[in-house]
């Protein structure tokens, strides 16, 4: 657990009990500081009371003797608007912070790798996770994947602590300062939460606060607000600036062209192979590897390191993970795919594809899926957004509104055995889970049960 002793004999309100804010519980109640919690679900409260935390309705307390409001990352801080919770603790004038920022307090000794992008974080963040330790180096990795960052152990500081940073974290996380910081790429998402695009690209900078002298930074210039990041800090003179791309050449970095990473980070041009991994097939993971391989790099790792690790990384759940391959039909769980951005990176990886797609929409719309609708056969449509959805595939590719996950499997496996070759079944929804399921990992889980049933011979 992350020591922090200077929240000794504080008086410091959590307001959401869920993995992140549990682990703030813990780690100031070890601190020895005075903690009081909230929760709004009833659950969350009944499993803290009686586990030597004070439960305090912190929608109707009294912010005068409170040193820190801790809120979790999921409660609305700035927009549509703040939530009245935080509204009391500023007309307090009590700081909001999130469990990030206690963990940037601890003032840690190891490295600490940020890694943010709208798609691509998790992989990158569990990739370069995993590259740290084939090469026998103390890594921890969590955050927004994973472990919260205050159930981390102390590491000395040899070691790196490998962090994936939502613009949520971000935005309660002033004093955080990285390392390395990632930047992969900043698409459309979450503008219910910024306002605005600008408000969101403003959010995802953050990951660049503070940094100074050797301290890295390594982004992403694949998309137009990714590109006007590089050359703000360009112009900022941030002294250690790493571009990263994907289908173009660099003179300075790391990029991807023909699937063979170049690593231009100094005066040689080093080449690594990317074909044949498995479980990072397509674009959107060689940008993946190519922002955890520049990571790698600042961190001390050689290319040959580097490369004899790529192989072996097993992957994620719900991102593009090959489930099964059944009579010749390969089933591919992407539920992480919650936007369009992150669903057409699937669709420009695979071909004869019986597409599900569906659920909550979001701003922005599907214009980034029509590219690749070409590699669509047909698309099977769940959830509130099906309407959505077919009218924005109406003349592109045939559509089937099956309404809930279980149909849509169905019908997609029983239109894949027809059409014979090697068609794949596809969940890469585009959209939120939370019309039907609790969040894209239930979602994909559910995805992941039918399968099986296929696989031990049960119905379609």
């Amino acid at each position: 657990m992350i020591a922090l002793p200077t929240y000794a004999g504080r008086t410091v309100a959590v307001f959401g009990l869920a993995r992140t804010g549990a682990a703030a519980v813990r780690a100031l109640h070890a601190a020895g500081a005075n903690v009081i919690a909230w929760d709004d679900n009833e659950d969350r409260r009944t499993e803290h009371a009686g586990a030597g935390v004070q439960l305090t309705d912190l929608n109707q307390c009294r912010f005068d003797n409170i040193d820190a409001l801790v809120l979790s990352p999921g409660v609305p801080f700035t927009h549509p608007e703040p939530h009245d919770v935080v509204k009391n603790a500023q007309a307090a004038d009590v700081p909001v912070i999130g469990d990030v920022e206690l963990f940037a307090a601890s003032k840690p000794s190891a490295k600490v790798v940020g890694i943010t992008g709208t798609n691509g974080k998790s992989t990158t963040t569990a990739l370069l996770g995993h590259l740290l330790k084939s090469a026998g180096r103390q890594v921890e990795v969590g955050g927004n994947i994973g472990r919260p960052v205050l159930d981390f152990p102390v590491l000395a500081a040899d070691g790196a602590y490998v962090v994936e940073l939502s613009s949520y974290q971000l935005d309660l996380a002033p004093s955080l300062v990285s390392d390395v910081a990632v930047l992969i790429n900043i698409s459309r998402d979450h503008l219910d939460r910024h306002g605005d695009m600008a408000g969101y690209v403003a959010v995802k900078r953050r990951i660049f606060n503070g940094q100074h002298g050797a301290n890295a930074a390594v982004v992403g210039v694949d998309d137009d607000h990714s590109r006007a990041t590089y050359q703000w800090l360009k112009d900022q003179g941030h002294a250690n600036l790493i571009p990263i791309a994907v289908g173009q050449t660099l003179a300075h970095g790391v990029y991807v062209f023909n699937g063979v990473l170049h690593d231009r980070m100094g005066d040689a041009n080093t080449t690594v192979a990317l074909a044949g991994i498995k479980t990072l097939r397509g674009a959107h993971n060689w940008q993946n590897i190519a922002a955890a391989y520049a990571a790698a790099r600042c961190l001390g790792l050689s290319s040959n390191q580097i490369a004899t690790a790529l192989p072996t990384f097993p992957g994620l759940a719900h991102r593009a993970e090959s489930l099964a391959v059944i009579n010749g039909i390969e089933y591919i769980n992407d539920s992480k795919a919650t936007n369009a951005e992150a669903a057409a990176r699937a669709l420009a990886t695979f071909d004869d594809i019986y597409l599900i797609a569906g659920g909550r929409g979001k701003e922005g719309g599907y214009a980034a899926l029509d590219p690749f609708l070409n590699h669509v056969r047909h698309a099977y449509l769940i959830g509130e957004a099906a309407p959505d959805l077919a009218a924005a595939f109406a003349g592109k590719v045939e559509t089937t509104r099956s309404g809930t996950l279980g149909s849509a499997v169905a019908a997609a496996t029983q239109a894949a055995q027809r059409a014979g070759g090697r068609p794949i079944v596809l969940l890469s929804p585009a959209c939120a889970s939370f019309d039907q399921f609790p969040d894209y990992a239930a979602r994909g889980d559910a995805f992941c049960a039918l399968v099986a049933n296929l696989k031990n011979g049960g119905a379609a």
